[in-house]
């Protein structure tokens, strides 16, 4: 909460300084960035596109005008914090999932408000979260590559220039392969689960269209309160267990013993702390290197197989098995797993 406020008070102190403007006083090139005003007008060149497009969605000028001035509201405030507490801990800090939650919350109430229902209201409120949720990752994402670029010493105008070219060209490219894989996979199936956009649509479907379990949502709220009230370390990632699948909190689980087993290790042998750091980096580039494989993975064979039925083929994704489904050999993966997450990184303090 108290991040917060400091992220929004930054935000709104950076606009005032940049109002004095580079003239009033000597910047030097490691603090420049892109001119305020341009900013501002691109903002503007953004938001009238994003106006059409709400009123595509709900045949409403009054909405549009509304959600549009939302969408700009939250998109500022919410970039702020997400970059603050980026800089401040990291990407893993990211509060990106509350932060769209709130945006969809308050866009379908004023949706709601205005009389904007049905599936209307629906997609126009969808179409807020989802540009702020976009707005809340690419601002903590800009904020990690800019402290990097302080300390090698770049200029953050051209990182931020950067930033814009490889947002283009991402969105430009990444919607194929979202396409692709809803043709395989189905997303929000079994097989590629979306719990976050299914929690997004549950709560725009209940509010918006009238039908939202409003008793379990004053339950959560309650049970969040209570939460702080006894202090309990991360009221949020309870929040997240509740709405994840199982079989996504138990590999969380099982990847926390892991940890447990690496840091009592570590203990024993007197580790250092530049030892212990070590072994933790070692250990979450070992765990990032599976999570980026796994991904790449999925899309190249959701590929082929869409390449393949282009050709009338009759390819599946059950035809790259090797064996046929096995718990025991799950459970083998997981043991050599376990195995290199822990003896790797204790193999890396004594070099």
């Amino acid at each position: 909460r108290g991040s917060l406020v400091n992220g929004i008070k930054k935000a709104l102190g950076d606009i005032a300084e940049s109002k004095k403007g580079a003239d009033a006083v000597k910047v030097s090139r490691l603090d420049l960035d892109i001119d305020f005003k341009k900013v501002m007008l691109a903002i503007a060149a953004i938001a009238i596109p994003l106006f059409f497009l709400y009123h595509y969605f709900s045949g409403s000028i009054g909405g549009s005008v509304i959600l549009t001035v939302v969408m700009i509201i939250l998109g500022f405030l919410f970039a702020a914090v997400a970059g603050y507490l980026v800089g401040l801990v990291g990407s893993s800090n990211n509060p990106i999932s509350g932060l769209t939650l709130s945006s969809l919350l308050i866009a379908a109430l004023l949706m709601v408000a205005i009389g904007v229902t049905g599936n209307k209201g629906i997609m126009a409120v969808l179409g807020v979260a989802g540009v702020v949720c976009c707005a809340a990752g690419i601002a903590g994402d800009m904020m990690q590559d800019l402290k990097v670029g302080h300390i090698l010493g770049g200029t953050p105008w051209r990182m931020q220039v950067g930033e814009i070219i490889g947002v283009v060209a991402s969105a430009l490219v990444l919607i194929w392969a979202m396409i692709v894989l809803d043709q395989v996979y189905h997303i929000g199936s079994e097989s590629l689960p979306a719990p976050q956009a299914g929690l997004m649509a549950l709560m725009a479907r209940g509010i918006v269209g009238g039908d939202m379990a409003w008793p379990l949502v004053l339950s959560g709220m309650f049970l969040a309160v209570g939460l702080i009230l006894v202090k309990a370390p991360s009221p949020m990632l309870v929040a997240v267990g509740m709405y994840l699948p199982f079989h996504s909190t138990a590999a969380i689980f099982v990847g926390g013993l892991i940890k447990m087993v690496l840091e009592n290790n570590l203990k024993k042998k007197n580790a250092t702390e530049e030892q212990k750091t070590k072994a933790e980096n070692t250990g979450v580039l070992i765990s990032s290197g599976l999570i980026a494989g796994e991904s790449l993975t999925a899309v190249i064979l959701a590929f082929i197989v869409a390449g393949v039925s282009l050709g009338q083929g009759t390819f599946q994704l059950t035809d790259f098995a090797l064996f046929p489904a096995s718990p025991y050999l799950g459970l083998i993966a997981f043991i050599g797993l376990f195995y290199f997450l822990v003896k790797i990184p204790l193999d890396r303090i004594k070099e």
